[in-house]
């Protein structure tokens, strides 16, 4: 095994393992698709790494945050729901995206290319998931209540401006790293598919998290892996893994 398939393959487990852990949290607030907004909202920033030479994850992060920022203060100005500023943002990020996209390079910000990160990008996925992986843990009860019912998280104190700002900013980190993964253009299937995956085989919302974040990860290592002894690319092979594993847990789903 060479060590650019081992620096994809880390970088692979701790992105997939991340997002979908976070999925679980997104499916229940019914937001699972806003992850697929929110990486087109990253393709200007892609388009500006891959015209000028740098990490495509580097130059979608602060795109990504920017819109994480704005529809965070748009909800609290304008009480419109996030999915429909979600879609503004969206749009406008998308508009500007396709004014700079180098054509001849589109395919590593649309689909991924996780076969080319370096050292550094295989270090800030590590931090950076883990550090999605223990906020949501320990916010997971809280951002539950207020997805159920907010008026009850603030009769219990929960600061839920705050919360909501959490939830987004951990949305922005993975939606950031999975641009090196998947591309613009599947980080929801990234987020939502083990995620619904898991819903299917859990009773519990600790096997629901577990379930999640094992199948986020063994889809990961099948895509990469079947992606550098096949010649194509990993990104759609990852998501394609996912969803046959979903289509695997249907027969056994917990009713």
């Amino acid at each position: 095994m060479t060590n650019q398939l081992m620096m994809s393959l880390i970088s692979g487990v701790f992105i997939a393992g991340a997002a979908a852990y976070l999925g679980t949290l997104m499916l229940s607030k019914k937001m699972a698709v806003v992850a697929g907004p929110l990486g087109h909202l990253a393709l200007p920033g892609a388009a500006l790494a891959l015209i000028y030479g740098f990490s495509v994850s580097l130059g979608a992060f602060p795109f990504v945050v920017v819109g994480i920022v704005l529809i965070w203060l748009l909800e609290i100005k304008t009480k419109l729901q996030m999915e429909a500023l979600t879609a503004i943002v969206f749009a406008t990020g998308v508009a500007a995206a396709f004014l700079f996209l180098p054509i001849g390079k589109a395919e590593a910000a649309l689909i991924g290319d996780i076969s080319k990160v370096g050292i550094h990008e295989t270090i800030a996925a590590v931090i950076l998931g883990t550090i999605v992986f223990v906020a949501v843990n320990r916010s997971y009860s809280e951002i539950m209540l207020i997805s159920i019912h907010e008026d009850l998280a603030k009769i219990e104190g929960i600061n839920v401006k705050l919360y909501n700002l959490l939830y987004l900013s951990a949305i922005a980190i993975i939606v950031a790293l999975g641009v090196d993964l998947v591309g613009g253009l599947m980080t929801a299937a990234l987020v939502a598919i083990p995620a619904a995956a898991a819903r299917n085989v859990s009773r519990t919302l600790a096997q629901y998290g577990i379930a999640a974040g094992a199948f986020g990860i063994i889809s990961a290592i099948v895509g990469i892996l079947f992606a550098a002894f096949s010649g194509l690319q990993a990104g759609p092979l990852v998501i394609l893994t996912s969803g046959f594993i979903f289509l695997v847990t249907i027969p056994i789903a917990k009713v």
